[in-house]
């Protein structure tokens, strides 16, 4: 098993549905020396915003989000849900785990 580290979207129930055909159980978890920003991506009906991860090197900057375990196949999944604007990360965790998360490909 692989683990996730979800601070947008792969945290709703709706998306995890269809994206995996399963309801993730997960554990609240906080990223320590990262930054929550924002990222527009132009889909079919316009500019959307979504949350992006920025590493800043700062403990004093944390976000706050949801510990998954999921399947390398899982895993793959997500990589294209995420698509061309993120890339996966490896990310270390204030429980003192390392986990995959999704950052700004650029």
């Amino acid at each position: 098993m692989q683990k996730l580290f979800a601070y947008g979207t792969l945290q709703d129930v709706d998306v995890q549905q269809d994206l995996f055909g399963r309801i993730l159980e997960g554990t609240p978890e906080t990223l320590v020396g990262y930054e929550l920003n924002e990222i527009q991506i132009e889909e079919e009906f316009g500019i959307v915003h979504y949350p992006i991860i920025k590493e800043t090197n700062d403990q004093n900057d944390t976000i706050s989000g949801t510990l998954y375990e999921v399947t390398q196949l899982e895993l793959r999944q997500t990589d294209l849900y995420e698509g061309l604007h993120y890339k996966r990360v490896e990310v270390h965790l204030q429980s003192n785990q390392n986990a995959w998360a999704y950052s700004a490909a650029i």
